[in-house]
């Protein structure tokens, strides 16, 4: 699914002051715990590879917060394969505290004024912040409105990022002193949308908060003095904290940190929850749990169902030169499961070349030949067989598409079996993800308000050049997470959206189905 891109990752840490060190810490330095956040980062580099960047609060340094970021990944930006460059940057950005984030753009420019995070100096030092955020506000368009309905204000980029800069700022303009924690209820009273976000000001106070559905997952630790956050609980057990100490933060609720001080505190009503199903079939690391739930063990069971339905329906016939072999590197986990419960082999007949760079939005042909140089057939292992190609989803199809031909020409294949360990993505994504209309889509275009019946999956496999196509069902994959349906966000799914300025713009992005619209839909609507 490499056409299929997620937002941002954000991460945090803080050492409080007091007389214990942290063993976490660089040479047990309290000042060098912005260090860590590099690291924690390059664990969450998955969620975003088009910008990275941080922020750290030194209370004895001039610039009592600052900020370097910039487009690359996190070894480039961070210079990190450069030990006399990086070693200088950690210098200059030392502190206590920082917070960091790596991003992928769903809107806006791809230069270095869109990377996060964002600094708004200020001669207060209460209103002197910086932050990041992951997810994305259904209703930007509609604050940006509220924004510019006068000549007094200007934005400078097309994105929600600033928006949510501005809507911060306003909150604490004027002589108000409200506390981070009203500033979020405020604010959460005028967002639609999905935001796990971290914000750090020049008084050394940093937030940490989850939207009321929780969309975006958000993990939190404590050991000793030292408090870390982050998009994904890899980063924080990677960083030395014990599993034990590791929680997923609950939706509507923020964590305030202070030099001498942690607090946890509800900042809205959590009615409902709302967790993006993608996490865990395709988004999150393997290594990760996010709300109590194993990636890699919903990705097992996600292959478990695959091997139940196909047993069930009995399609393919299954003998000695029948194997199955997943799209690396998500699908690995679901391809093993299901082969284990098949009785038969799981190979790797595709090797990914993870040296070919970043992948960005591209055109077509871009994609086509992304996804050429990226996988390579192993013929040894293809050549004659009956292949079960499983794959995490089809979003729009490019990648499926060069695939099947090359396991089919240069693999060898006699036969590919398409299994996809999701449903059919049949809506836009307004919360983060990287597909916002449903001309991209490749589902829609079959479906035309069919249900999926064998005959809709039978032509979308020859359109892709499959002998067979079989998804998932959206029970299957609740099933699989281990949520009730209910607590999951199956916009993309289903085209029921947790929140009504999201249903809002699917309502819209229906409307322009067909019409070759090239923007994306919530930079087509307008406020209404």
């Amino acid at each position: 699914m490499s056409e299929l891109h997620h937002e941002c990752g954000i991460a945090a840490v803080y050492h409080l002051a007091g007389p214990d060190v942290s063993p976490l810490c660089p040479n047990g330095d309290p000042d060098q715990a912005s260090r860590l956040l590099p690291r924690m980062l390059l664990d969450i580099q998955n969620r975003g590879q088009l910008a990275a960047g941080l922020t750290s609060y030194h209370p004895h340094r001039e610039q009592l917060i600052d900020t370097h970021k910039d487009i690359g990944t996190v070894t480039e930006v961070f210079r990190l394969s450069h030990r006399g460059k990086c070693e200088s940057l950690m210098r200059e950005y030392s502190g206590c505290a920082g917070i960091g984030h790596v991003r992928y753009a769903t809107c806006g420019l791809d230069d270095r004024s869109y990377a996060q995070p964002f600094e708004r100096h200020h001669i207060e030092k209460r209103k002197w912040f910086s932050f990041a955020f992951n997810g994305q506000l259904a209703n930007y368009q509609d604050l940006r409105h509220r924004i510019l309905s006068d000549d007094d204000h200007h934005l400078a980029r097309e994105n929600d990022t600033e928006i949510i800069m501005h809507e911060l700022s306003r909150e604490m303009s004027g002589d108000r002193r409200p506390s981070l924690v009203e500033v979020m209820r405020s604010l959460s009273a005028r967002f639609d949308g999905a935001y796990s976000l971290v914000l750090l000001n020049a008084q050394g106070q940093m937030l940490v908060a989850r939207d009321p559905l929780g969309i975006k997952p958000l993990c939190f630790a404590v050991e000793g003095p030292l408090f870390a956050a982050a998009s994904e609980s890899v980063a924080l057990l990677n960083l030395g904290f014990q599993p034990e100490n590791i929680r997923s933060l609950e939706p509507g609720t923020a964590i305030t940190v202070s030099p001498d001080r942690i607090a946890l505190e509800r900042f809205a009503a959590a009615d409902r929850r709302a967790h993006c199903f993608f996490e865990w079939v395709y988004f999150a690391n393997v290594a990760s749990t996010l709300d109590g739930r194993s990636v890699y063990l919903s990705r097992t069971a996600l292959g478990c169902e695959l091997a139940r339905r196909e047993a069930a329906e009995g399609l393919v016939p299954i003998d000695g030169d029948t194997i199955v072999v997943p799209v690396p590197d998500t699908s690995k986990a679901a391809a093993d499961a299901m082969a284990y419960e098949l009785g038969i082999p799981s190979r790797e007949g595709l090797i990914r070349n993870r040296y070919t760079g970043r992948t960005f939005i591209e055109s077509g042909a871009g994609r086509r030949q992304k996804a050429a140089a990226k996988y390579t057939p192993l013929r040894e292992v293809l050549e004659g067989k009956r292949v079960f190609l499983v794959e995490d989803s089809i979003v729009r199809s490019t990648t499926m598409a060069v695939l099947l031909d090359r396991i089919r020409g240069l693999g060898g294949a006699r036969e590919i079996h398409v299994r996809v360990a999701c449903p059919p993505i049949i809506a836009p994504c307004f919360y983060g993800i990287d597909m916002s209309t449903v001309d991209e889509l490749f589902a829609p275009q079959f479906l035309k308000g069919r249900s999926l019946s064998t005959e809709v999956q039978d032509e979308m496999a020859r359109a892709l050049g499959a002998n067979s196509l079989r998804y998932l069902s959206v029970s299957a994959v609740a099933r699989a997470i281990g949520f009730p349906r209910e607590e999951l966000c199956e916009a993309c799914i289903t085209g029921e959206y947790p929140t009504a300025r999201g249903q809002e713009l699917y309502r819209i992005a229906v409307e322009n189905h067909g019409r070759t619209a090239t923007a994306r839909t919530y930079e087509q609507s307008s406020a209404r």
